[in-house]
């Protein structure tokens, strides 16, 4: 079996500092060595660990994402439509239940035959990683050259690679004073289009903002007010947003991060929410524009008009949580967080519909990714 401790200081010495993940029984042992020696962050999902590795690789951190092979599935949105087209490497491990020709229970019998298959269909090396510690250090070092090629890599763990081990108890701080501002009938709400907003917030940058717009016609919209380097267009990937945008602030203290994100895209993943709100990152402010619909699939309705999210964002550990009446309102709620910082959620209904002729952004998804990288290199203090 593998020595714990002297597989994570590998991964340590190879720059692999930051993890994040789901709780796995056969991997409580680097959970519980993350927990001690590196930053280990709890996602909601699966998917979300991705995004918030994702981000944290994106500020120039090596990042570990550490899974069930139940939930690989949850992960598969964003490794096929964040990594692949972005070219942002993680290292995964991935725990294989229900292992063919070994007891286990009935719902991993068919996810235990097909892991190995669906890491292949979406083109993701891997390897099983074996429990001899030499042989297990030059896995490393392979897994290490490919991410170095800007693709992830996933170890596929089987029952007993580790010792037995349970997970040490997690603490994280309680946030108190939590500050929320409902809807106010006394103002007459302005219901934008979603282009103004986005030109409010494109002007309100400075040199040290990061844009992260949600996928579909926020990304295009944002993209026709202005491309810049410090912007970033999802283009799939729904609801990973604030997720990305959580494991940047995290390791990018010194940027103001911005998550763009949209009422469809966020209920897709809104136990994100509880997770940012736990690990609560000062530099980190989260805007929703919330049309109702599904605008980019063909305007369909969602169902934001029936969900509270300034009540959510706040029970979830956002420090402010606010509702925006109109682009004046924003204007200063955005100067406000600027001075105080604080984990903070702007929520803002906007008009359905996006500008005619809307285009699509001209430079590719890596590219994107390679000019923010390099934007975030020369604003950084590190």
């Amino acid at each position: 079996m593998l020595d714990t401790k002297a597989f994570g200081e590998e991964l340590k010495h190879l720059g692999f500092s930051f993890y994040s993940g789901v709780p796995c029984s056969f991997l409580n042992n680097l959970i519980n060595y993350a927990i001690n020696k590196c930053k280990y962050v709890a996602a909601a999902n699966e998917g979300d660990a991705v995004a918030i590795a994702s981000g944290v690789w994106l500020t120039g951190r090596k990042s570990v994402v550490l899974m069930q092979n139940s939930g690989l599935t949850n992960a598969v949105s964003p490794l096929v439509s964040l990594n692949y087209p972005f070219q942002i490497p993680v290292l995964g491990f991935v725990s294989l239940r229900g292992e063919p020709g070994a007891p286990d229970e009935p719902q991993h019998e068919l996810m235990g035959q097909i892991t190995t298959q669906m890491l292949d269909l979406m083109q993701v090396k891997w390897q099983y990683l074996q429990a001899d510690l030499k042989k297990a250090k030059q896995q490393l070092l392979q897994a290490d050259q490919w991410i170095a090629k800007n693709r992830p890599f996933f170890f596929v763990v089987k029952k007993g690679t580790f010792t037995d081990e349970p997970l040490q108890k997690q603490t994280h701080p309680q946030h108190v004073n939590r500050i929320k501002s409902i809807k106010k009938e006394a103002i007459t709400e302005q219901i934008p289009q979603r282009y103004e907003a986005l030109r409010r917030i494109s002007t309100w940058k400075k040199s040290n903002t990061v844009l992260i717009a949600t996928t579909g016609k926020t990304g295009r919209e944002l993209y026709e007010i202005e491309d810049a380097p410090n912007h970033l267009y999802m283009v799939g990937s729904m609801g990973c947003a604030g997720s990305l945008g959580l494991g940047m602030a995290l390791t990018g203290k010194d940027l103001e991060i911005v998550v763009i994100d949209g009422d469809g895209s966020l209920l897709m993943r809104m136990g994100s929410l509880a997770t940012n709100g736990s690990y609560n990152p000062h530099n980190m402010l989260h805007i929703l524009l919330d049309n109702q619909a599904h605008d980019s699939t063909g305007g369909q309705s969602t169902v934001s008009h029936n969900t509270d999210f300034v009540e959510i964002a706040a029970s979830c550990g956002y420090t402010k949580s606010i509702y925006i009446h109109n682009l004046e309102e924003l204007h200063t709620a955005m100067r406000e967080w600027r001075q105080s910082g604080g984990l903070t959620f702007l929520y803002m209904r906007i008009s359905k519909g996006s500008r005619k002729q809307l285009g699509r952004p001209k430079i590719k998804p890596y590219e994107v990714k390679e000019r923010l990288q390099t934007f975030i290199k020369n604003n950084s203090r590190d």
